[in-house]
Order: C-alpha cells, then sequence, then structure tokens
C-alpha cells in the first residue's frame, strides 16, 4: 500500500548552491499525490513543481525541477531520496525559498525525522515501474544504465584523481532499511581544486567543510575526516536514489553507474520512459513490496547513522 507521513516535519538551513536561508515543511499528502514542491515565497504564479523526470532542468552539479511557469526548486534529490529510502510515497514539500537546505551534506537529517515521526500506511494500491529490458546511456566514458532485477539495486562505480577518493565500487540491493543503514548519512564531497571553478560560476555559495567533504590529493580536509571509507561512492549511491526516484513510483530495477551524475540518471529515465517495451506499471504485490526501499526501516537503525 501507498505511504504518507503521520505529521509534518520541518527543517531550517541553507542552500549549498545559492547560500540563502531557508525553511522546510515537509507534510502528509493523500493517496495518489505524489511528491511535490510548493514554492511559498512565490505568490504571483503557479507555484507548485512536481517531483517529476520530465521537469529535471540542466542546472549542473545537483537535481533542479521547475514547472511551466518558470519556478523551480533546485537540489532536491537528498530529501527525495530520504523520501524513497524511509518508503514515503505522498508528501507535499514546501519551501519558502529555490533550494532545499543542504544540512549537513546528506540525508541523514531528513531520515532521522521521518523515520521518528513514522509513515502511515494508506488505502491506495502502491504500483512500482518494473524494468523488462535493459537500457543504457554513456557518455565522454560515464555509463548509467537499468536492468531488470526483483527490486531496486544499485551498483556504482567512480575514479577520480585524487588518493582521498580513488577509484571505489559499491553494490547494494536497496531492501529492508539498508538506504538508511548504509548510505543516508554520507556527504556530498568534493575537491579542493574545483571549489574555486564553482564559485566563479554560482555554485556552491554555501558550502562549508561541515556540509561537504572536501579532499585535496591524500588529504581530506573536513573536520573528522570521513564517515565511511568508502563515503564518495556511498553518497553517490544516494544521489541515485533520489534522482531515480523523480521516476514518479518506486522501480523495480538494478541501476548500475559508472562516472555518472544526475543528468546522466535522468537521461537514463527520459530514455526508459520513451521505450514502452523497456518497462511496465505493476501493481506491487506483497512479496514486491518487501523488496522496496522503506519496507523494514526501524527506529533501531537510526543508532547506524551520523
Amino acid at each position: 500500500m501507498q505511504a504518507t507521513l503521520t505529521q509534518t516535519i520541518s527543517f531550517d538551513g541553507v542552500g549549498l548552491h545559492s547560500g540563502a536561508p531557508v525553511r522546510m515543511d515537509v507534510h502528509p499528502a493523500e493517496p495518489g499525490f505524489g511528491v511535490w514542491f510548493k514554492r511559498t515565497d512565490v505568490t504571483d504564479t503557479d507555484n507548485m513543481v512536481r517531483a517529476i523526470y520530465s521537469a529535471v532542468g540542466a542546472k549542473p552539479l545537483c537535481s533542479e525541477l521547475t514547472n511551466d511557469a518558470g519556478v523551480g526548486v533546485s537540489t532536491v534529490e537528498h530529501i527525495m531520496a530520504a523520501l524513497a529510502g524511509c518508503g514515503i510515497h505522498n508528501a507535499l514539500v514546501e519551501l519558502d525559498g529555490p533550494e532545499v537546505p543542504i544540512m549537513d551534506g546528506c540525508s541523514a537529517d531528513f531520515v532521522r525525522a521521518i523515520v521518528e515521526t513514522g509513515a502511515r500506511k494508506q488505502a491506495a494500491r502502491l504500483y512500482a515501474i518494473e524494468v523488462l529490458s535493459p537500457v543504457i546511456v554513456e557518455e565522454n566514458g560515464a555509463m548509467a544504465m537499468l536492468t531488470p532485477a526483483g527490486g531496486l539495486e544499485i551498483d556504482f562505480h567512480i575514479e577520480f584523481p585524487d588518493a582521498a577518493i580513488g577509484r571505489q565500487h559499491m553494490a547494494l540491493d536497496m531492501r529492508n532499511g539498508t538506504f538508511v543503514r548504509e548510505l543516508s548519512d554520507s556527504r556530498t564531497f568534493c575537491r579542493k581544486a574545483d571549489i574555486d571553478m564553482m564559485h566563479d560560476n554560482g555554485l556552491a555559495l554555501g558550502g562549508t567543510y561541515n556540509n561537504a567533504v572536501v579532499v585535496d590529493g591524500d588529504d581530506v580536509l573536513s573536520p573528522g575526516g570521513l564517515r565511511h571509507a568508502d563515503e564518495a561512492v556511498r553518497h553517490k549511491m544516494l544521489d541515485a536514489v533520489g534522482d531515480l526516484a523523480l521516476a514518479g513510483a518506486p522501480i523495480l530495477g538494478r541501476y548500475t553507474g559508472v562516472k555518472a551524475g544526475h543528468a546522466m540518471t535522468n537521461k537514463l529515465l527520459r530514455k526508459l520512459f520513451a521505450n514502452p517495451s523497456c518497462y511496465r506499471m505493476v501493481p506491487c504485490s506483497p512479496e514486491q513490496a518487501a523488496r522496496l526501499p522503506g519496507v523494514g526501516v526501524r527506529k533501531a537503525d537510526l543508532a547506524l547513522v551520523a
């Protein structure tokens, strides 16, 4: 069955790229609503923005959604990952600014609030997107692919010149609270050499050593170092969970990413939905539902989250 929150949860922070303060309230929503963002600071035009892959624009380094009126919400991937990873299908996310708060650079604060508040089952059947045949996109040595699987699986490979990251690989079956335990506290990261470039392009203006892992060669410059030795690939997997959640329904399939990012995952979803023979919508049986992210999440899992 579909699920929503039992009550509203709220967050205060700053946007990673804008640097602007923002208040975010995540409200329960009725069955079939899906996830929508509402810009409460916009009053003279349509301020509702649907969390769907077809609304994603070309902004670099994050996922930004824009409606037909040109109203946008950026850096949605971490809250989308938290909702999907905790099994929340219907929610209204209100913000008084253009960007989701970065918090400490991951989904941990969102996950903790969702799990502590709890989910409420709704009297509506849950449908999922079953991948029937492989779909792949490749670009400049990077690759993203969806292949058939009984639940959501994520397989990710990354490689960076900085020894503090280097080459990393992880593969996970996302059932039984895996997202909460294994991925939710892994923070966004960047190379110190890229910071000036991002600032020159109006990006990462709200970034600090406390809400991103900054590496320079062999060194991790952020206080406290890494939460996991392979925190970088875990964060890329977190992003993939959030970007895949923009499909509009849970995915039954295996996602493989090689040096992939937000834009490539979005291109992959667009290619999937452009080929009706590659997928079908299916009502989730109890067995299928048990293999989705969010099922099996327990409050005890929070003890493993930073």
